[in-house]
């Protein structure tokens, strides 16, 4: 069953509910990344806004060593989402069952560095920030980019301003269908169905977020290893087909 499982999440043949629910634990996944970044290193990963907004900041500032860092968090977003377009490509051309798989893959064992070198590297500070925020830019890129390309840009996952924006239109449209139209007036129809997905992403990454913050400030680092075996077990299971084929 758990194995079924994975396969109706990452399958090559896209549906609602597998998209729905790989956006759901994969929003968990980014909160949770997000906020222990944040306790890590004081900065947050998820999103590039913040990054850009800084490289302003500091430019004006003259500050070039932090306009330095800024961009390359930038780049590492950047080029997570490249790596993710052509892993994504070229499984699609070889027709590869883990076509989604192989990026999450890629993410897990990153979280499984993260994990495991982070503590290693906490005693030097000077190597800890920027392998940090490197690294997790990086993974929020790639894992951005595998639910874009999976959903056709319908779910993101690794930033909730557009999630929140998008869920107030659709309260309003609720609001607003209760009114009784005026003759001749077109109705406002309410999509229940996209509330539920939009209003679940909030909800998995608040709460990826408050355990990620929760777990980094009791245990450090090692919070990230389940989070990495758990994602592993999921996209391991296409990439395994893949092999026995």
């Amino acid at each position: 069953m758990p194995a079924n499982y994975a396969r109706f999440l990452l399958n090559r043949e896209r549906t609602h509910a597998a998209n729905r629910q790989l956006g759901w634990a994969l929003a968990f996944v980014a909160g949770a990344m997000n906020a222990g970044g944040f306790l890590a290193v004081q900065q947050y990963t998820s999103h590039v806004t913040g990054s850009l907004s800084m490289l302003a900041d500091q430019l004006a500032l003259g500050q070039m060593g932090l306009v330095v860092d800024a961009t390359v968090s930038v780049l590492a977003f950047l080029v997570g989402a490249v790596v993710s377009s052509v892993l994504i490509l070229e499984a699609r051309r070889r027709r590869l069952a883990s076509e989604y798989a192989l990026p999450l893959l890629l993410e897990a064992a990153l979280i499984l560095l993260f994990g495991l070198a982070g503590s290693q590297l906490s005693r030097y500070e000077g190597l800890l920030v920027p392998f940090t925020v490197v690294l997790l830019c990086f993974m929020m890129g790639l894992q951005n980019a595998v639910v874009t390309k999976l959903s056709g840009a319908v779910i993101r996952t690794t930033h909730m301003t557009g999630v929140v924006t998008d869920l107030g239109i659709e309260i309003g449209r609720a609001l607003q269908s209760r009114r009784t139209p005026a003759e001749g007036e077109v109705p406002v129809r309410t999509d229940r169905q996209r509330m539920v997905v939009l209003g679940g992403l909030l909800l998995a990454f608040m709460a990826g977020a408050v355990a990620g913050a929760f777990g980094f400030k009791s245990v450090g680092y090692v919070f990230t290893v389940p989070l990495a075996l758990v994602l592993a077990a999921l996209a391991a299971v296409p990439a395994l087909d893949d092999l026995r084929r």
